[in-house]
């Protein structure tokens, strides 16, 4: 469905991953690693069908996020808008589409992961009214070492 921005949202599909990986690789403070990789952005989407978006400007993508949860939990991944497209609320549109899927099917909290050295994305979580969690502490434990980080994401992505 197109909207009177020219902008369509849609479900993300595997058809996407080209356009989608390329859009995150050009994003500043998103971390990426072999858990990006197509065939684990497949198996993702399969967990979750419908769940996460992409946005088109024609047949342009010009904005992606993923979307999930682990059946009490919901997450929201690489949430990403072109430049060209920022400051037009496309990135709060797309979230919220997300949380209303998430909401509808029985989850009650989402959380997010941002660097802590983004700044602008964490203003942009703040404005659209996420909170910081200061009582927790996110801890990792690698298992298979194919998944460390591919480019330079910082520690514990």
């Amino acid at each position: 469905m197109e909207d009177g921005d020219g902008i369509r949202i849609r479900p993300m599909t595997e058809d996407d991953y080209d356009a989608v990986i390329a859009l995150w690789r050009a994003t500043e403070g998103i971390g990426l690693s072999a858990a990006d990789e197509r065939g684990a952005i497949a198996a993702f989407l399969a967990r979750n069908p419908g769940l996460s978006r992409v946005a088109l400007r024609g047949d342009t993508l010009v904005a992606a996020v993923m979307s999930g949860h682990d059946g009490r939990r919901g997450f929201l991944h690489h949430l990403a808008v072109v430049p060209s497209e920022r400051g037009r609320g496309l990135g709060r549109r797309l979230a919220e589409g997300c949380l209303d899927d998430l909401r509808a099917l029985g989850i009650g909290k989402v959380n997010i992961f941002v660097y802590a050295d983004n700044a602008a994305g964490q203003a942009f979580w703040r404005a659209t009214g996420w909170v910081g969690r200061e009582d927790l502490l996110q801890m990792q434990r690698v298992l298979i070492e194919d998944s460390a980080p591919a480019g330079d994401c910082g520690p514990g992505c």
